[in-house]
């Protein structure tokens, strides 16, 4: 039987509110599948800024944590040379002061005679020449004249050798020295020097390691002692 246009208009539009409906359904599918993944890349994107936000600051965070060990180890360092130059500044003056004080072993006639005589044989011992030259201050002249007999005579015991002393009544010691001698072999080719000054020297820098453990105590750290 054939349809009527009624029933025709009737049956169009209802296959067209079934292909609507299916239309409607696949673009809510097609709307909710791309919000999911819209989600999900924005959740990795967020995850992975983040990520990358937490690594910044954590290398932030660590750069400012050895700047302040640098700083710290700076100023400590800073803080132990200050010590250690104020340790020689004290050492220097300690030293200064002795050298000023040498004068008074001179003010001892009979102390800065033994000096004088164990200086200058001392000084024989060393250089072992048949003659040497003396040189001293100008006011020990008198003092090494009489001491050289004495002094060739011990000098003799000590290495079976004979010695001839010449004082040098030209040449002097300079006024910057406290007193002792000066040896000089022929031709002034070797030369000992036994001064008050240079016996202070020597005698401080092999006690070096001594003087600063009484001053300040010994040092665990310290590995050379010179």
């Amino acid at each position: 039987m054939a349809l009527s246009d009624a029933d025709v208009q009737k049956q169009i539009k209802h296959m067209m509110a079934f292909i609507e409906q299916e239309a409607n359904e696949k673009a809510e599918e097609i709307d909710a599948k791309a919000e999911e993944e819209f989600n999900i890349e924005k959740g990795r994107l967020v995850q992975m800024q983040r990520v990358k936000i937490m690594e910044f600051y954590e290398k932030k965070e660590k750069q400012v944590e050895q700047q302040k060990k640098i700083q710290n180890s700076n100023l400590l360092n800073q803080a132990r040379m200050k010590v250690l130059q104020a340790r020689e500044d004290h050492i220097k003056s300690i030293l200064e002061e002795c050298r000023q004080r040498l004068g008074e072993v001179t003010k001892n006639p009979v102390k800065y005679r033994k000096v004088m005589e164990g200086l200058m044989v001392q000084s024989l011992c060393q250089l072992l020449e048949p003659a040497v030259t003396l040189r001293c201050r100008q006011v020990d002249v008198k003092l090494v004249k009489d001491l050289t007999p004495q002094v060739i005579t011990t000098y003799k015991q000590l290495t079976k050798k004979d010695c001839k002393i010449t004082v040098d009544e030209q040449n002097f010691l300079g006024s910057d020295v406290s007193g002792g001698i000066e040896f000089l072999s022929p031709n002034n080719r070797i030369k000992v020097t036994n001064t008050l000054e240079s016996r202070l020297e020597m005698m401080s820098t092999q006690m070096m390691p001594e003087i600063r453990t009484t001053l300040f105590g010994s040092n665990p750290n310290r590995k050379f002692m010179d």
